[in-house]
């Protein structure tokens, strides 16, 4: 094996991407720097603006297949991001082998990676084993139920980004996370126009809460967020009996003192008579 492949194939094992995804790692990137990549990015992060602050915790941390950072208005002070490749600022680290201790994250944002990544499963089972309980997953993908979903059907044969993925149906991934001990706190849809090269510019306005604009189930990027449980041990009382203790009582027959003495055998000493 040639030096270029051993390395082009030590990478492929590392990063965890698809087989269909590992040779278009960078064109997704380059994608997400187009007019149409750019405004979902802002769409995305205008959501986001409205969801992290009501997320609390020490540690968030950013896992995306792009580099712009979309955690800023996140209240946490403890902030970075996760890479699948080397980059200058950052941390490069496998979806499925993060390295962090059980339960040491507040906060994981997972940008888009679940689209391209070769075992989703794997990627969440391990997001479960780092979050801390109560702690939040924060999950943003295509929806395959949309424009963009009927899209891809198509334009994946191509061999262009980003339709090489594998989107996720939102409702399938809320079950995963439902067997991880996960609760779904909100989800989000946004961008419901079909994508095309002239998409407008002008992105919806969340300021005054995500609650407060279209959130149908089709729109072509969803938002869900996620909280982790961890359920507790059920102490086991015993059942104590409610009757009246005065329902527990019998009738006794009373019995004449010279009958029970006429049944009694009285042993006396000799030369003494009995009483």
């Amino acid at each position: 094996m040639q030096r270029e492949d051993w390395k082009s194939s030590l990478a492929d094992r590392f990063t965890g991407l698809a087989v269909s995804s590992r040779p278009y790692l960078d064109d997704i990137k380059t994608w997400f720097d187009t007019p149409l990549g750019q405004h979902v990015l802002n769409t995305e992060a205008a959501v986001l603006d409205q969801l992290l602050p009501g997320l609390f915790g020490y540690h968030l941390a950013q896992f995306s297949v792009q580099d712009r950072v979309l955690f800023n208005a996140s209240h946490i002070q403890h902030k970075f991001a996760l890479h699948l490749d080397d980059v200058s600022d950052g941390v490069v680290a496998v979806p499925s082998q993060l390295p962090f201790a059980d339960d040491s994250l507040d906060v994981t944002v997972l940008h888009h990676l679940l689209d391209y990544v070769r075992s989703p499963h794997e990627v969440l089972r391990e997001l479960a084993r780092v979050t801390l309980p109560m702690g939040h997953l924060v999950l943003i993908g295509f929806n395959p139920i949309s424009f963009w979903g009927l899209w891809q059907g198509v334009a994946r044969f191509k061999g262009r980004a980003p339709w090489t993925g594998s989107f996720i149906r939102p409702g399938r991934l809320m079950d995963w996370l439902n067997l991880l001990n996960f609760k779904i706190d909100r989800a989000q849809y946004a961008i419901y126009r079909p994508p095309s090269a002239r998409f407008p510019g002008r992105i919806t306005d969340y300021s005054h809460g995500v609650s407060r604009n279209l959130n149908l189930p089709i729109g072509s990027v969803y938002v869900i967020v996620a909280r982790k449980h961890v359920g507790g041990i059920t102490p086991i009382r015993p059942v104590w009996q409610s009757r009246p203790a005065l329902g527990r009582l019998t009738a006794v027959q009373t019995v004449r003192h010279d009958s029970l003495k006429k049944g009694l055998h009285v042993v006396t000493p000799k030369g003494k008579d009995p009483e």
